[in-house]
């Protein structure tokens, strides 16, 4: 459980704990524990086409909001795999054996849906790692079949089962609650919180508040967020290993593409770098690795591996709150 910074430091300071961090948390690890009384966590989970929000929260503390990025360039990958795939069925491209169907006896999700719902489990994989949590409250995504609107219901089938999925594979993790959207609503009406208009800004009322006021649902303990603080989170996104480029280099030759290392680091990788601190691995030329910021995204230099120390294994990028204004 938390406790106070001037408790941590001296718990590290007289050798009783150890600083760990993971990927955005800070946390420490007890070296003599004792057997303490844990609160009741709920972590609320608002689901969103571009932005979607946790928050981690008991009856005394909001301890974590996180704002992260959802996936959404799945969709366009599969179309363009594709359309690679049968483009090569007219050249004499070697191919591997056809592999039986590794997808019997589990249930069928289109690729953009099981991506979606598969990271927002990490997530909460994740959380379960350092929060003792009771229940997870999800505000359930729900629409109504509309007659004679063939596109509408086809294009929302997909995420209702996509969150059948997911409620199932979460119930593994703790106690799964569901609230629809409107029961949200008048929960936060009730508290007299005010949710902003705007879906792509960093600021508190535009998702996170949804999620906070998902977890005082269940836990309580508040009339009003006490910690607004949060997490920016930004998924990675890894072109896996191709055959070869769609179009053909210099003489004719497509060259190899795509991959999920780079001379011996996993890709996505935070490594600490002496100049630019610390930044996460991106693809490889001639003998160096890309270091990118986790801030932009954008490269910052290109190394040789052996000049960085390698922190964590990632799958996602922190970075700092922008303006409204600035987002603009």
């Amino acid at each position: 459980m938390p406790c106070h910074a001037a408790r941590a430091r001296q718990l590290v300071r007289e050798g009783k704990a150890l600083r760990r961090f993971d990927r955005g948390l800070f946390y420490l690890k007890l070296l003599s524990r004792e057997t303490g009384v844990v609160q009741p966590i709920a972590v609320g989970i608002d689901p969103g086409s571009k932005k979607e929000a946790l928050t981690v929260k008991s009856a005394a503390h909001t301890y974590l909001n996180i704002q992260a990025d959802a996936v959404t360039w799945v969709k366009d990958a599969e179309t363009l795999s594709t359309q690679m795939r049968r483009t090569r069925r007219g050249r004499k491209t070697p191919y591997r054996q056809m592999r039986a169907n590794r997808n019997r006896g589990q249930i069928r999700l289109p690729p953009s849906t099981r991506a979606r719902w598969s990271w927002k489990l990490r997530l909460c994989h994740w959380l379960t790692r350092y929060y003792p949590i009771e229940v997870f409250v999800v505000e359930d995504v729900a629409a109504v079949t509309k007659l004679g609107q063939r596109r509408w219901n086809r294009s929302f089938s997909p995420l209702e089962v996509g969150k059948l999925w997911f409620y199932s594979e979460l119930s593994k993790l703790a106690q799964v609650k569901t609230l629809k959207g409107y029961e949200t609503k008048a929960e936060r009406d009730k508290l007299g919180l005010n949710k902003s208009k705007q879906k792509m800004s960093d600021k508190f009322e535009a998702h996170c508040v949804d999620s906070w006021t998902l977890a005082n649902a269940w836990v309580g303990g508040h009339v009003a967020p006490e910690n607004t603080f949060m997490l920016y989170i930004v998924p990675l996104r890894f072109h896996r290993r191709q055959l070869h480029l769609l179009q053909p280099a210099k003489g004719g030759i497509r060259k190899p593409y795509g991959s999920t290392n780079s001379l011996g680091f996993k890709r996505g990788s935070w490594v600490k770098h002496p100049k630019f601190g610390v930044c996460y691995v991106g693809g490889t030329t001639q003998g160096t690795i890309s270091l990118h910021s986790l801030q932009t995204g954008q490269r910052q230099t290109k190394v040789k591996p052996d000049t960085v120390k390698f922190l964590t294994y990632a799958s996602w990028r922190i970075r700092k709150g922008v303006s409204a204004s600035a987002a603009s």
